[in-house]
């Protein structure tokens, strides 16, 4: 869902929702016409949190895992040391929790998985140098980064309304996220859009929106079925709720809610509680419950309450889906991550 300070009335529209069992409802942005250029390659802002690496960029450190490329690239989604990759079990509870999922309604709620067979969850595409590049017409203009955008008739689109577009440049390890996305007929629009450099700790400006509520890049925080097969997801993972306040926490860079302290920031970080038994959950099942514990969950839109993101994958068993579903909300709890920080403007993560 897109948030905007000044459509605060959309918010409250959104909050009246009742979400279906599977898709999400949010408003769609509507498309503009405006004509589009395409050009041979993309280019990269001139800006230094979009600056990408020259040439071609190597692997991180190594020191998680699975050296958790993303499938068919060499690219990591962002350093080690990023907050996203970032253990936070030994972290300290944030004060606000018990009043945090109160609000979230977590007393009554169990996750939900936002992603299952034969087609639902969030595809992303895998480009290179060669794929053609056009200028996208933005409805959020300010907040989005106005290059080429790697976007074609055949870029995969999430469906429903959001309409998220998920792009790696393999060549550059370039990330381009945009929301609301549709190629009109090679005339593309959409609502925003943003660019990472994936061997970047930099955020976006302050204030600034992303495809995400948040400010924040979707696809780090996607659960995959490549890392539940291979036995390790090292990283945290996106999730929605309904309602939130007009504040964020870092690495968030945007607010979307009201002045209700009650509910939780964009950015706020929760994760499972180490007494939480998992053994009763299947191998597969406990990858994503050991990840929950261990790296946590990061609010990142609006949407319905404890619902987390995973990419689209035929691959995915309802039956893996279903032991998710078991699992309470309450049995979750917010963490502090202030301790981490080491520049506001960086992603990068120092922790105790």
């Amino acid at each position: 869902m897109r948030w905007s300070s000044r459509l605060g009335a959309r918010f409250l529209i959104a909050c009246a929702l009742v979400p279906p069992p599977v898709v999400v409802p949010h408003p769609a942005v509507p498309a503009s016409l405006a004509p589009a250029r395409v050009v041979p390659s993309p280019a990269v802002p001139p800006r230094s949190w979009l600056a990408v690496a020259s040439g071609v960029a190597t692997p991180g450190s190594g020191d998680r895992p699975n050296d958790p490329v993303l499938p068919n690239t060499h690219c990591e989604l962002f350093p080690a040391d990023n907050i996203w990759n970032t253990r936070i079990d030994d972290l300290p509870v944030h004060p606000m929790s018990k009043v945090w999922l109160r609000a979230m309604k977590a007393p009554s709620m169990n996750l939900h998985p936002d992603f299952g067979p034969p087609a639902y969850g969030l595809p992303f595409d895998v480009v290179t140098n060669r794929h053609r590049t056009v200028r996208i017409r933005f409805r959020y203009a300010d907040e989005s980064d106005h290059v080429r955008y790697p976007l074609g008739p055949r870029t995969p689109i999430e469906l429903g309304s959001d309409r998220h577009a998920l792009i790696v440049n393999k060549d550059t390890c370039t990330l381009y996220e945009l929301y609301g996305a549709r190629w009109n007929h090679g005339r593309p629009t959409a609502g925003s859009g943003a660019v990472w450099d994936l061997s970047s700790n930099a955020l976006r400006p302050d204030g600034w929106t992303s495809a995400d509520a948040a400010g924040l890049p979707i696809l780090p925080g996607l659960v995959r079925f490549d890392e539940v097969k291979m036995g390790s997801i090292d990283h945290a993972i996106r999730f929605t709720t309904e309602l939130t306040r007009d504040a964020h926490l870092w690495p968030a860079r945007h607010d979307a809610g009201s002045a209700n302290r009650r509910y939780p920031p964009m950015g706020a970080r929760f994760r499972l509680k180490a007494s939480f038994d998992l053994s009763g959950f299947s191998p597969k099942a406990r990858v994503v419950l050991r990840a929950m514990k261990r790296y946590g969950l990061i609010l990142a839109d609006n949407g319905a309450n404890w619902y987390f993101q995973g990419t689209q994958d035929p691959r995915w068993t309802n039956h893996v889906l279903d032991e998710l579903k078991t699992v309470p909300a309450s049995a979750f709890e917010a963490v502090d991550v202030s301790s981490c920080r080491v520049d506001p403007d960086s992603g990068e993560a120092r922790c105790p």
